[in-house]
């Protein structure tokens, strides 16, 4: 057989499928064993189990009444905080990235202190937001946009800087374009894709970040959440938002790629 030689669709799907019908049936024969030796431990929840926690984090009946619902209040601070931190990053990104990539002052200027933030860990950094931003909303959009900044930034750079052949952009002047239509219709246009795949690959890092600071300061949202539930073991409620957590980076991780290829169909895979 040859090596990474291509197979069909079907196939793919088929093993896709059975991983994943794999790694249920683990778990379940794990859980189920589990259970056997210590009916009263909770690191393995059974499927039973998995459901009274999912009545408890939305809200529905527990046998105490109706409780809040964990899972919306968390929803909301978690992914408002993602998406607010991760678009200021990405604006602030393609600005100092596309200047530094067509401007060798702005390149002189920005890439010595982007190159030594880029190496030093966000979560690192945590003591200085809480300095600066306080334990407010502000805090964990700046930890997620400032995390991502530095290294965002110098891919874009790279990107516009390597890869836009001179002949396209000396083809533009010749055809009367001024500065500014150059950048837009010629490097940005050819970067796009790559900026599109750099930020699908900054969203996980964007979710530490951000799970971090949750965990260590705030009230609300999936990191704190998390680490109340360690605390009390309700691993069948944890296992559950990690899932959740899971999925909601795939789901934007495959819009990011779909995006692409609607934008850019000539980049390919």
């Amino acid at each position: 057989m040859m090596i990474r030689q291509p197979i069909s669709t079907p196939a793919r799907i088929a093993l896709g499928i059975l991983s994943i019908a794999m790694l249920i049936g683990g778990y379940c024969w794990l859980a189920q064993r589990q259970y056997q030796i210590n009916p009263t431990n909770t690191a393995m929840p059974r499927w039973s189990q998995f459901q009274a926690g999912w009545s408890i984090m939305t809200g529905q009946e527990n046998g105490q009444g109706f409780a809040e619902s964990w899972l919306w209040e968390d929803s909301k601070a978690t992914f408002g905080r993602l998406a607010i931190g991760v678009t200021l990053g990405v604006a602030l990104s393609l600005i100092v990235g596309m200047a530094m990539g067509c401007f060798p002052a702005a390149e002189a200027f920005f890439s010595p202190p982007l190159s030594l933030f880029a190496r030093i860990p966000p979560t690192a950094m945590l003591v200085i937001y809480l300095l600066l931003f306080g334990f407010e909303q502000k805090m964990f959009i700046a930890m997620i946009s400032l995390g991502i900044f530095p290294t965002l930034a110098q891919s874009i750079y790279q990107a516009a800087k390597k890869d836009v052949s001179e002949h396209a952009v000396f083809k533009a002047y010749t055809l009367g374009a001024s500065p500014l239509e150059v950048i837009l219709s010629v490097i940005f246009q050819q970067v796009l894709p790559r900026i599109i795949e750099s930020i699908r690959l900054h969203i996980g890092p964007a979710m530490v970040f951000l799970i971090a600071a949750e965990w260590v300061v705030a009230d609300v949202g999936f990191g704190y959440r998390l680490r109340i539930l360690s605390r009390m073991t309700r691993m069948n409620i944890a296992y559950t938002y990690l899932l959740i957590l899971g999925f909601s980076g795939f789901a934007i991780d495959w819009s990011l790629s779909l995006l692409r290829r609607r934008l850019s169909p000539w980049f390919g895979e």
